[in-house]
């Protein structure tokens, strides 16, 4: 007899993150003193067997998503995978369909329990040490990466820990700080200083507000001969035609489709010449099955998958690919510590130093995600959550 899910629980935690605040805008940045506080969520999915399924992650809005769906999951088969994905994407037609991201881990975590393999043996492994770039918080004004000389300090501080790329999150926030000459300024620096040894990529994270700003930083990258060029424009990610266009202007290659969302979507923006790399996020693209279904459509087109974002889930997702380079591990500074959140037990972390001599850092090899979550600490500082059953 297969399992039957008995129960869903979803609770909603938050965790500190020290000397931390914002560049006057929405992006974090290096703060000494401030505190801000970060809400994630946790999820089980419950068996009549005993095998769980748990996954850490995710937002208030992809939850939100999930209370529409989990009770039709109660007394379903946790197996049935790609049944599950195909009639919560269905259900989930007139939203983001984030939702369908931490369920879609959950399952893929007890089913790894339940055949006692680690998720990538079940996705057929490729590589079990991955190679990683250190991606930067925001600059600061606060005496940390505030200069394009102190993000070359750093990329070259970076070098030598081991790391393989950097990628900059530089110059924005409130008006008065998004300056496009000192984005320039931080590409040549960092190009100068580390280009003839590192893989380099700039992620402006949508705040360029022309078409000018986008080509005088992609010039730049290309003066530097930068490795990617990543969401430049403030439409946010989602115009094939504008990409396509910088595309023509520019010799970088372009990374785009972190803020597309569907399998589908991700397919035309390849299909209209509108970007170079693909992104994908078993987090943000329904779940490791979605993230694994964008590789394969990219890899069918002769194209490379990056996975954003640190987390056991993307470790697993790109040991099970082959047309993927590198292992984002952000947000590194020089004086904070990560975001990660601290519900980790044993020896996985994605801190700046959580790579290896030769800047790689291993796949978990436990059943499912191959970690395991301090239940204590997410329960102790609950804010909030639900159980179906």
């Amino acid at each position: 007899m297969a399992p039957e899910i008995t129960r869903i629980e979803t609770t909603e935690f938050s965790y500190p993150l020290t000397d931390v605040g914002t560049d006057g805008g929405y992006n974090l940045a290096y703060d000494p003193g401030a505190t801000t506080e970060r809400r994630l969520f946790a999820i089980k999915v419950l068996t009549d067997e005993g095998v769980t399924g748990e996954f850490v992650g995710g937002n208030s809005p992809a939850f939100a998503q999930i209370h529409e769906v989990a009770d039709h999951l109660v007394g379903a088969n946790p197996l049935r995978r790609e049944r599950h994905w195909s009639e919560i994407k269905r259900a989930l037609r007139k939203y983001d369909r984030m939702g369908i991201g931490p369920l879609d881990i959950a399952l893929w975590d007890l089913a790894g329990e339940y055949y006692d393999a680690p998720i990538h043996e079940l996705l057929g492994t490729y590589r079990e040490r991955l190679p990683a770039y250190a991606s930067t918080y925001h600059a600061d004004d606060e005496g940390g990466l505030d200069s394009p000389e102190a993000y070359a300090d750093f990329a070259e501080e970076c070098l030598e820990m081991g790391y393989g790329g950097f990628k900059i999150h530089g110059w924005g926030g409130s008006d008065d700080r998004r300056n496009v000459g000192r984005e320039v300024e931080t590409v040549h620096a960092v190009g100068e200083r580390v280009g003839d040894e590192m893989d380099l990529m700039i992620d402006p994270a949508c705040e360029y507000e022309t078409f000018a700003d986008a080509l005088r930083v992609g010039r730049a990258c290309d003066e530097q001969n930068y490795f990617w060029y990543e969401d430049p424009y403030r439409d946010g990610g989602i115009s094939q035609h504008a990409h396509r266009k910088l595309c023509e202007k520019i010799r970088t290659p372009l990374l785009q489709t972190e803020h597309v969302r569907g399998l589908e979507s991700h397919t035309d923006f390849i299909d209209n010449d509108a970007t170079d790399f693909v992104r994908a996020d078993p987090e943000y693209d329904a779940g490791i099955t979605g993230a694994m279904k964008i590789a394969h459509v990219a890899e069918g087109h002769g194209l490379d998958v990056e996975v954003h974002s640190p987390g056991p889930a993307q470790r697993h997702c790109i040991a099970a690919m082959r047309n993927a380079n590198y292992y984002e591990m952000a947000l590194v500074h020089p004086d904070c510590g990560n975001t990660e959140p601290p519900v980790y037990e044993g020896d996985y972390a994605d801190e700046l130093d959580s790579i290896d001599d030769d800047g790689t850092v291993p796949v978990p090899d436990g059943p499912g995600l191959g970690v395991d979550y301090d239940w204590e600490f997410i329960e102790d500082h609950a804010e909030g959550g639900r159980t179906y059953e």
